[in-house]
């Protein structure tokens, strides 16, 4: 069969084109950002496209020909600068069905979520809601999925969360640690995607196994799963966490898909549970999903880089904006390294000159869309401050404050960052 996956490049979307290519099928793969995707899956054909984009339905009258399945695996948790909720996840499947009905009517395979509970009306679960209902309403043959908490070899969201938690060292510091959660391998997930694409499954289906772990249960089975010794679970009041979730939904804002935004907390504050309908599918417990996949050092430092990634990106922003700032409040003196060579004029213009570089810098680098020019330029600007002192200015290598040899653990720290800053 010819299928195609929206949101091929992500997680679950990644393991189901895998899933669908090893049972023969001709698989299309829609991403925003494909390029490393057509090198790791090269028997897929990629096509770039981003949903928020398509909501018109003559978007869809070229990519749908052909073709007798669709599987919809994209989504966002909240609007910031690189997402859209209600066009990715509302509009974009609406005229998706609209257009699937004028062509081939393609079987609909949508990955969704429990949409019922306290946070039901967020506009996360709300634009979920919406396509589902339109999609059972539309006369076309679906399958719409409602995975609980998804786990698997590869690690995104939520699950990389849990991977940095359990990595912290000494405790374990929890918010909600006693919430229930359910989860299943994103396995389950391709092999209930592969029946129905035979036929096999249709209709509104939860998907999770058959147990009920607290969040801390899962946090000690990752630890444990990284090879860590046992740690004590410190349960933190929910109000503590407030502070960090405000950081996130403003880093959301900026392009960061952090999990910790509000909308995940909102729907941990009740738990992931689902409501079991029977979907006669095999599912897998965390621990033998874990098991499964055994972990190696890569994934240690993953889930200790995790949370440091953010700390790693600020600390640059600050160390940028201040290195700009700080000299505009004493222009004339910190000019005064260049009048040795050149006229006063033309020495206090390089000196406003770079420090608007360095604050330019300090402020891109805080955006998503443009961290890695960001962090390009720094180190560019970095080898060019410390070309420019050596040459005019050699002694400043041996100035017992080392405003030269400072740079150096800054472009250490630079690097670290773009190696750290690809999220899938």
């Amino acid at each position: 069969m010819n299928i195609l996956i929206l949101g091929a490049t992500g997680f679950i979307g990644s393991v189901v084109a895998a899933r669908l290519v090893a049972d023969g099928h001709a698989v299309t793969g829609l991403g925003r950002n494909t390029t490393r995707a057509r090198q790791k899956q090269q028997a897929i054909d990629w096509r770039r496209g981003d949903l928020s984009r398509m909501t018109k339905p003559e978007d869809w009258d070229d990519i749908l020909k052909d073709q007798n399945v669709v599987v919809n695996c994209a989504g966002a948790l909240q609007d910031g600068l690189s997402d859209n909720l209600s066009a990715t996840q509302a509009e974009a499947m609406l005229a998706l069905y609209s257009a699937a009905k004028r062509s081939s009517r393609p079987l609909i395979v949508q990955i969704s979520a429990r949409t019922a509970g306290a946070a039901g009306d967020l506009p996360f679960l709300v634009t979920k809601r919406r396509a589902d209902e339109a999609l059972a309403a539309s006369s076309l043959p679906y399958l719409i999925l409602r995975p609980a908490l998804v786990l698997g070899r590869n690690a995104h969201g939520g699950s990389a969360l849990l991977r940095a938690l359990a990595a912290f060292p000494c405790v374990l510091p929890l918010v909600l640690a006693e919430s229930p959660v359910e989860t299943l391998s994103v396995d389950d997930v391709a092999e209930a995607v592969s029946r129905a694409v035979s036929g096999g499954i249709s209709g509104d289906i939860d998907l999770a196994a058959n147990e009920v772990l607290t969040l801390a249960d899962l946090v000690r089975l990752h630890r444990q799963w990284l090879g860590l010794p046992p740690a004590r679970v410190f349960s933190l009041a929910p109000w503590l966490a407030k502070p960090v979730t405000w950081l996130a939904d403003m880093a959301g804002r900026l392009g960061w898909r952090s999990p910790l935004r509000s909308t995940a907390m909102t729907v941990m504050s009740e738990g992931v549970r689902s409501s079991k309908t029977g979907s006669g599918l095999a599912t897998t417990p965390a621990a033998v999903t874990l098991s499964a996949s055994p972990s190696g050092v890569q994934d240690l430092w993953f889930a200790r880089l995790y949370l440091l990634k953010p700390l790693v990106i600020s600390g640059l922003s600050a160390f940028w904006l201040l290195s700009g700032l700080i000299p505009l409040l004493t222009l004339e003196k910190t000019s005064a390294h260049f009048l040795p060579f050149m006229p006063e004029a033309a020495a206090t213009a390089l000196t406003f000159a770079t420090c608007l570089i360095d604050i330019a810098l300090g402020v891109a680098v805080l955006l998503r869309p443009l961290a890695k020019r960001a962090l390009l330029g720094m180190l560019a600007v970095s080898f060019a401050y410390l070309a420019g002192a050596s040459l005019l200015e050699p002694a400043l290598w041996l100035d017992p404050l080392g405003p030269l040899a400072k740079v150096l653990p800054s472009i250490l720290l630079t690097l670290t960052a773009l190696a750290t800053l690809d999220e899938r």
